[in-house]
């Protein structure tokens, strides 16, 4: 008869959720063999490697087991399993001692951190996020990219470390924590070369390919403890490298007026003038499915449009290029077709000359720099706006004092009028009037008693 096993009644740890896709490549497993045996769709397995879900209770021991990342101190081991009358099964064969284990624990489940430190992984890694608007998955990224995250707080409780069969395990050694310098060191030295590649396919422009990676990180320096929490940093850049590289204001200036010449291979010179013949819209949405491997609901989310209208803009630019290249229309499946978009846009960028970006001290350096200068602006701005006032108080009248109207002619007025000018006869009568007396009766004049 065999007995099940009582697993302990916290929940399973586990692993953030790239992590977990890494450590089921990394046993040949895909999703649907991962959803047949823990009795889920391959759509919940891919939910939890994006972190949008997490398995909890039973099943998320389970889980930990497939995958092989449960901690020992809180899953049976196979030798316990024997001892207790159970049968011995492999990690990626669960049975029923799998759906067996520790009890559903709500109130311990603990959801992935976005901000949890992650091993580094040599395979490229990219979120499945379903079927695209062509009905395929939404294959791994083939240009550049990387996604580095911050280390925990000091203080913080330090990961379990492996054991020996037979030994008890210890608390693992203490973590060193990155400095603020070294985290954006290692994110720009991950991003920046692969980031420059994609900003020459969606400008055409190597110079200011290079002028948008820069700018991105001096902004990203400037505002580190925002970026370091963000669920993605990488993505952060990308979308200010982005906003940047595609700003319409670049075409007033002579150096970025035009594009640089064509490269003179006939099939990658074909794809890029159909590329950047393109839409800015449907040329940032196409490289950022087809050529970074976003999911659909990502790239609608970075270009700040709906999903359906992202959906759109990606089938317009596939169509636009497919006109100007057949061979790009020739898979009849949308899985093949996605893959040969992801595989061109690839190698284009990958082909290509691009200038490489400045060292990450170096852009530190200049970020500042330009921090400091804009704000010594600004102190000077606020003096010279603060004497300007002063000067004025101080010069200012007391009191109100009305401005005089400023003459002018009025037209349409009669002339003045009055009486005559005098005659030579009344200017002569008024003479004698004024040298002789009126003879006659005088006037009387009264008088007071």
């Amino acid at each position: 008869m065999t007995r099940s096993v009582t697993g302990p009644s916290r929940a399973a740890p586990l692993p953030s959720p790239k992590e977990r896709r890494r450590l089921r490549e990394a046993r040949s497993l895909s999703e649907e063999q991962v959803a047949a045996a823990m009795g889920v769709t391959p759509a919940t397995v891919r939910a939890w490697e994006t972190g949008r879900t997490t398995p909890r209770g039973r099943r998320r021991a389970a889980y930990a087991r497939l995958i092989g990342s449960a901690d020992p101190r809180t899953t049976p081991q196979p030798s316990a399993v024997e001892a207790t009358g159970s049968s011995t099964m492999s990690p990626t064969e669960p049975g029923p001692g799998a759906t067996a284990s520790a009890p559903a624990d709500p109130a311990t489940d603990v959801v992935p951190d976005a901000t949890a430190p992650e091993a580094p992984s040599p395979h490229r890694e990219a979120p499945a996020n379903g079927p695209g608007p062509d009905g395929a998955a939404d294959a791994g990224p083939d240009l550049p990219t990387a996604t580095v995250q911050v280390a925990p707080a000091p203080g913080g409780p330090a990961p379990a470390a492996a054991a020996p069969d037979g030994d008890v395990p210890g608390p693992a050694p203490a973590r060193p924590v990155l400095t603020a310098e070294a985290a954006f060191d290692s994110l720009y030295d991950l991003t920046a070369p692969g980031l420059t590649r994609q900003m020459y396919l969606l400008t055409g422009r190597r110079l200011l390919s290079r002028e948008a990676v820069e700018h991105a990180f001096r902004t990203a320096w400037q505002r580190w403890p925002e970026v370091a929490r963000d669920r993605d940093p990488a993505g952060w850049a990308r979308a200010a490298a982005y906003e940047y590289a595609m700003s319409p204001w670049h075409r007033m200036r002579r150096t970025h007026r035009r594009p640089d010449a064509l490269p003179e291979e006939p099939g990658r010179k074909a794809l890029l003038g159909a590329l950047l013949a393109l839409p800015p819209s449907y040329r940032r949405t196409l490289l950022l499915h087809d050529g970074v491997g976003l999911g659909l609901p990502e790239t609608a989310a970075e270009t700040e449009a709906s999903t359906p209208a992202a959906a759109n803009r990606l089938l317009n630019a596939r169509a636009t290029l497919a006109e100007s290249l057949p061979e790009l229309a020739a898979p009849t499946d949308p899985g093949g077709r996605t893959a040969l978009f992801q595989e061109r846009l690839g190698a284009l960028a990958l082909a290509e000359d691009v200038p490489e970006p400045p060292t990450a001290p170096s852009v530190r350096r200049g970020s500042e720099r330009v921090a400091e200068l804009w704000t010594r602006a600004a102190v000077c701005f606020g003096v010279l706006l603060i004497g300007a006032t002063g000067f004025t108080l101080h010069t200012a009248p007391t009191q109100y004092e009305q401005p005089l109207s400023p003459p002018h002619r009025v037209g349409g007025v009669p002339p003045r009028g009055g009486p005559e000018r005098l005659t030579p006869q009344d200017l002569k009568l008024q003479k004698a009037l004024r040298e002789k007396l009126v003879h006659g009766p005088e006037r009387l004049v009264p008088r007071i008693p």
